[in-house]
């Protein structure tokens, strides 16, 4: 595996590759993998001829006050797992080159960043969006695969490619979880043990959620009621939003006659956490 620092030489292994004809598949992340980067790896590689990585903690979709500079960061760890699963380049860009002095220009997509987590963090998803678009010009994928955790994330980068005519395929991928059944991400690593069990509870009540709609309940306020009830059942959680949204324009979802978005980001300790399910009233598909 080629590791490249530089936002020129990834600019030209990439030209490189598309004139010879070769597909190029690319997973951005932030470092810190765990087996959630590694299905979409794998994924990346079922569908071109390489993969690139990129392991970049991108100061723009970090509000003040949020977890920048205690992000959790194994850069060594990440190149030895990213060697064994086959990748071709892990792109590890500078900062001060990714955005250079006197950097002003941004990417936004608008009315699906509005609710949800960018109501919670103003800002974010304009730094994603950006940082996105500028690794896609760089590294010049055909095909660009992301976790389906980050469900808005998602549908704002689906917008993004759509609106600006990008020539890059955008797949989801789902959820890959723990065995207990928490949500994978980087940032389980700041809760203790405890914290660890309370935020099971998100999973759980997911779970619930669907239960309640395969037996048939209809009503969104019941949904929410009994989803809550079992966020808050003990301390040790405070919920950011627990909503049901249509899965293409995340307007809010009262009753459900069709595969609705019940969207959940919850703080257990340090640790903002995000959690989702795709439910689908039977008979609805």
């Amino acid at each position: 595996m080629r590791v490249i620092e530089s936002i020129s030489e990834m600019q030209q292994q990439a030209n490189m590759w598309r004139k010879e004809g070769i597909t190029i598949g690319f997973v951005p992340t932030m470092g810190y993998l765990h087996d959630g980067h590694l299905a979409l790896v794998k994924k990346a590689r079922q569908l071109s001829d390489v993969v690139v990585v990129s392991i970049f903690v991108n100061p723009t979709q970090f509000g003040p006050g949020e977890d920048i500079e205690r992000y959790p960061r194994d850069l060594k760890r990440d190149l030895g797992l990213l060697t064994e699963y086959g990748v071709d380049i892990t792109f590890v860009p500078y900062s001060h080159e990714m955005y250079l002095q006197g950097y002003q220009t941004y990417v936004e997509v608008k009315e699906l960043t509005q609710p949800l987590c960018g109501r919670s963090r103003p800002g974010h998803f304009q730094g994603v969006t950006t940082v996105v678009a500028k690794l896609f010009n760089i590294v010049k994928a055909d095909v660009a695969v992301f976790g389906e955790k980050d469900f808005q994330q998602l549908l704002a980068i689906r917008r993004m490619v759509a609106d600006l005519n990008m020539d890059v395929e955008i797949v989801g991928h789902p959820i890959v979880r723990e065995t207990d059944g928490i949500a994978m991400s980087s940032r389980n690593a700041y809760l203790s043990p405890d914290e660890r069990q309370t935020a099971l509870r998100l999973n759980r009540s997911l779970d619930e959620a669907r239960r309640l709609v395969e037996d048939g309940e209809r009503n969104g306020d019941v949904i929410l009621e009994r989803v809550r009830s079992m966020l808050e059942k003990g301390r040790g959680l405070r919920i950011d939003y627990a909503e049901l949204r249509h899965p293409e324009s995340l307007q809010e979802v009262s009753l459900l006659e069709g595969p609705t978005l019940l969207a959940l980001a919850a703080y257990v300790g340090k640790a903002r956490l995000l959690d989702n399910r795709l439910i689908t009233p039977p008979g609805m598909n």
